[in-house]
């Protein structure tokens, strides 16, 4: 194993990640400063892409992809020259909210058939505990041929890296590394030390780690399903959601939360994969899955409210155009997948209300394979033709929109016109003084 990390080091041998995406490509761009390194996807048009200095994700610095040390390819043989691999592609939920392993066991499989003897497999796609060593573990023997534990070796390292986050990076932030016995957990210890600086943590055993990874999002989701609720009181009580937690936040140990549609690849789908195998075992969670729930139903809770408001208003919501602003699953990020703003559109089709898409950032072909939708830019909203406004994701560039650059979108002969502002980006009194009804969360 000391072998490995000095072969790798010397460049003798070649470190390849398994996924180009928003966590593979920078896991293979900070290698790529130390060692030999193979980028690897099945999506030939984003190997091209990559080829070719583009990185449609965002996640990189301009001009970071001239002249890296990376291989990208889309081959399979080309995997045969890697000893060490990492494995970084999704691990989405099915319709059924049931963990969808398609993709880690196709990667799994596609590994399996070209390493070594002596090769180090490393996990960082988040699982449910116990998956890696029960579901891949078997996968890589069967079609290798080879021995687990004595001709290949695992580890786990769950992936942190903070899509759109250009503060928080692989680089700065703490790993968790873990391995099927001391000297390969030291091993990926000593690998990932090359590139992360704030240093690693080496967890007691492979479970350990899958653990820590899936209940960091849990946490998350639950404490925002929490903020969610509480807007939803408040509201019926007339209270500024805002304004409470802004007053709560003066006490030091106050977990300072915001209400929102949590969507992504990550906090809504995560908590789903611990709760299965809780379930396999016998256990009914019961917070992880309350909070799931509140969670999921934002986007129809949002659509209502906004129909409520303009039934307020005197707006006729049959055949009503409301603009969106935003689409992604979070701000100042093209990443679409699992963005529950789709909720919220669908839900206003319930009222025969038509929606119109507006993100600059988001990637249209894109929106448009995966939910059927067409998306625009700001410039592209034809003036006056709105009935209504929701802003769904606070996309920096929005902030700096005034209630006068948002009227001229709705029709001339609304004059009580109904804005939501769901991430509260917005000075309330500065759109109540224009005559506006503003809502947020």
């Amino acid at each position: 194993m000391a072998n490995l990390y000095d072969e790798l080091i010397s460049k003798e041998k070649k470190l390849c990640v398994m996924g180009m995406g928003y966590v593979g490509l920078p896991i293979a761009l900070s290698f790529s400063n130390a060692l030999d390194v193979i980028g690897f996807d099945i999506n030939k048009e984003k190997i091209n892409n990559l080829k070719s200095g583009i990185d449609i994700t965002g996640e990189i610095a301009e001009g970071a992809l001239e002249n890296c040390n990376i291989c990208f390819t889309a081959e399979e043989e080309k995997l045969e020259e890697a000893s060490f691999f990492i494995i970084a592609v999704p691990t989405p939920i099915d319709d059924n909210k049931m963990p969808d392993l398609f993709p880690l066991i196709s990667a799994s499989t596609l590994v399996s058939k070209h390493m070594k003897q002596g090769a180090v497999v490393v996990y960082e796609s988040t699982v449910y505990p116990g998956l890696t060593e029960e579901v891949c573990v078997p996968i890589l023997e069967k079609d290798s041929g080879l021995v687990y534990k004595k001709d290949f070796k695992v580890g786990y390292s769950p992936e942190r890296i903070n899509p759109g986050d250009k503060v928080h990076r692989l680089e700065n932030i703490v790993k968790i590394v873990s391995g099927c016995d001391d000297e390969t957990r030291e091993l990926v210890a000593n690998v990932y030390e090359l590139v992360v600086k704030a240093g690693v943590h080496r967890a007691e055993s492979i479970m350990v780690a899958e653990a820590a990874k899936v209940i960091e999002n849990s946490q998350r989701d639950i404490n925002i399903a929490f903020m969610n609720e509480l807007s939803i009181i408040f509201s019926k009580m007339g209270i500024n959601t805002k304004d409470v937690l802004k007053a709560a936040s003066t006490k030091w140990n106050f977990l300072d939360f915001k209400p929102g549609l949590v969507g992504g690849h990550c906090i809504g789908i995560d908590p789903y994969y611990l709760t299965y195998q809780a379930q396999k075992l016998g256990y009914h969670s019961e917070v992880i899955l309350a909070g799931r729930r509140i969670n999921d139903n934002m986007g129809q809770y949002i659509a209502g409210c906004m129909v409520k408001k303009m039934i307020e208003s005197d707006i006729n919501v049959k055949g009503a155009k409301i603009g969106i602003w935003g689409f992604t699953f979070k701000e100042n990020c093209p990443d679409i997948r699992n963005t529950k703003v789709i909720d919220i559109v669908k839900e206003l089709a319930e009222y025969q209300v038509s929606s119109v898409l507006v993100d600059p950032i988001a990637d249209a072909l894109e929106a448009q394979a995966l939910y059927g939708v067409d998306i625009i830019n700001p410039e592209q909203v034809e003036e006056g033709s709105m009935d209504g406004i929701i802003v769904a994701v606070s996309h920096k560039i929005f902030y700096d929109y005034l209630p006068e650059d948002w009227s001229k979108y709705y029709k001339k002969e609304i004059s009580n016109k109904v804005i939501a502002d769901i991430k509260g980006i917005y000075n309330e009194q500065e759109f109540d003084k224009e005559g506006y009804t503003y809502w947020s969360l």
